[in-house]
């Protein structure tokens, strides 16, 4: 891998070395062998945030919007990834998961997202009721569920590296420990400037995650929205506990609350997570709660958009506070799913932060964003499933890519 010095002319350079915008340079390079590549981060290697945090589950589809971009690109990148793993020899399982009801009321809403899966074309999803539930979670308790075969795990950093080593397969750069701090036009080019020397480039596509609206406004000085941070922290069942949980179990989503609550994940390596709880992280990248970034925290306290936020959801966001610093609570929401679970059972994991985008009105952005303007792509939210459709969104951003150096 060839560094960069001062000033390299590419045709495409990409912010961001996560998984999105690694899929896009992939998508690139299979489609024009010999477009000039170079895939920009601020960081020493690839995967260092939302990828690398990321959990693993390789997500069905069966939560999102009959037709929405969530959905179709899920269900295409779904495939597309399970074909790349098996290819590229990428471990995954497709082990399934249980989606549980645990009173009346989330039966209700569980009906909901079967009939979500249905009209997104999931085969085999099944209702199963206690008993059928027994078989698969013996220790999991509720008074129905749904069966997801297609869901499974894998490793997406090990996905993300293999996506930039078959970038460079083809000739393409990467300029690690570079933060970009500015994007200018020139001469119907354009200047990417960075701590490691200033690139140039006929294109420029924003896949800088947590920091991808802080990259857009240098194109796009009034961008209508803010990444908000939110940490999700997880703990681990001891190794000798690991037999209480076989595979993937989901609670019934609160649908006022737009995350999907504490579950339980077999990682693809071994080991049980649980959780996430979802909390405002005090720094963009900040996975503990002692990780604290004044101005970045300002800013988002300053935001009218989080203050909407923060008024509609404060009674979820004080309990998801006390979650965060009460190992109690946080068992007492896993015991919902796990009765005899206990805190002895578990002890601290890891933790990501989630890039939500948020308008001035204080709505979550439910979709991807991806705004396009001559010499410049920006994409500006890619929230869950984006690691499942990596390879299908890269897809979509690669054709536009390409569509504007061919024009």
């Amino acid at each position: 891998m060839q560094p960069i010095t001062d000033i390299q002319t590419v045709d495409v350079a990409i912010v961001g070395a996560g998984i999105v915008g690694l899929a896009t340079a992939f998508q690139l390079s299979v489609r024009k062998p010999d477009l000039r590549i170079v895939v920009i981060d601020k960081e020493d290697g690839v995967a260092r945030h939302q990828t690398g945090h990321n959990s693993g589950v390789i997500h069905s589809g069966i939560y999102y919007t009959p037709g929405g971009s969530k959905a179709e690109y899920c269900r295409k990148g779904y495939r597309m990834l399970l074909d790349f793993c098996e290819r590229y020899e990428v471990p995954f399982d497709i082990c399934g998961k249980v989606i549980v009801a645990v009173n009346g009321s989330e039966q209700i809403r569980l009906d909901h997202i079967y009939q979500r899966g249905v009209a997104n074309g999931l085969t085999g999803i099944r209702k199963i009721n206690r008993a059928e539930l027994a078989e698969i979670e013996p220790h999991v308790k509720g008074v129905e569920a749904i069966w997801v075969p297609q869901a499974g795990i894998t490793d997406y950093n090990l996905v993300a590296r293999k996506y930039l080593e078959l970038v460079t397969d083809q000739g393409g750069q990467a300029l690690f420990g570079a933060k970009v701090l500015d994007i200018r036009p020139d001469n119907n080019q354009m200047l990417i400037l960075t701590e490691r020397g200033h690139v140039r480039s006929k294109l420029v596509i924003n896949c800088a995650g947590l920091y991808s609206d802080r990259v857009a406004k240098m194109t796009i000085p009034r961008l209508a929205l803010k990444i908000l941070p939110f940490r999700g922290e997880y703990y681990k069942l001891r190794p000798e506990k690991e037999y209480l949980i076989r595979n993937l179990v989901y609670p019934v989503p609160n649908p006022n609350f737009p995350f999907l609550g504490v579950h339980f994940t077999r990682m693809i390596h071994g080991g049980i997570e649980a959780g996430p709880n979802a909390v405002l992280a005090f720094k963009r990248e900040g996975y503990s709660r002692w990780q604290i970034d004044f101005p970045e925290l300002w800013e988002t306290l300053a935001y009218s958009g989080f203050r909407h936020l923060a008024q509609k959801h404060w009674q979820d966001g004080l309990y998801e506070l006390q979650r965060s610093f009460s190992k109690k609570a946080f068992v007492k929401a896993l015991q919902g799913l796990l009765p005899e679970l206990t805190e002895n059972d578990v002890q601290r994991g890891g933790a990501g932060v989630r890039a939500m985008a948020c308008d001035v009105e204080g709505n979550l952005a439910d979709d991807f964003l991806i705004y396009e303007q001559a010499g410049v792509i920006n994409v500006c939210n890619a929230p869950s499933p984006a690691a499942t459709a990596s390879l299908a969104i890269g897809e979509t951003v690669a054709i536009k890519a390409l569509q504007q150096l061919d024009s």
